[in-house]
């Protein structure tokens, strides 16, 4: 069983940016470098997305990367939400062992790295609405990857 901790900018390095709400008018808050389009011919895809809220503990299945995309995702309308990400195994599988989930804020937003390994992300409470960006080829098999586990992983919340 993984235990979801409260998200931390330094926690979630590895995988991706924070994106915060600025606190003071008139000021914002940019990600640029850290959008990836790996590929030039591949377009933006802004979407809005509505999530069903998790029962807890969730059953984790499986998880999917953007081999050649950064995947943004800011809420719009959430209390707050669950994220699962891990480190590539030496398969270029993800590597249950080292997986990591994080509780975080319906005021921030997460900014995935290329190719990282995350699970499908869960809102908590109640359903919850994001704007994503990532960047798309058009075909699914050449934009995202799905893995299933070899068996499930639970993840509670502390």
């Amino acid at each position: 069983m993984i235990v979801a901790q409260p998200i931390t900018e330094d926690a979630f390095a590895p995988f991706g940016q924070l994106i915060r709400r600025p606190e003071q008018a008139g000021s914002s808050s940019d990600i640029v470098d850290e959008l990836s389009n790996l590929r030039s011919h591949a377009r933006p895809k802004l979407s809005v997305v509505t999530v069903a809220h998790a029962a807890m503990p969730l059953a984790a299945t499986e998880m999917e990367r953007h081999v050649h995309s950064s995947q943004a995702f800011i809420p719009i309308d959430c209390d707050r939400y669950l994220i699962i990400v891990a480190p590539h195994a030496d398969a270029g599988r993800p590597d249950p062992s080292a997986m990591r989930a994080f509780v975080v804020p319906g005021d921030t937003g997460i900014n995935y790295k290329a190719d990282t390994w995350h699970h499908p992300i869960r809102a908590l409470g109640r359903d919850a609405s994001f704007v994503v960006l990532t960047f798309i080829e058009g075909a699914k098999s050449k934009d995202e990857q799905f893995v299933p586990f070899d068996e499930t992983i639970m993840i509670a919340l502390a």
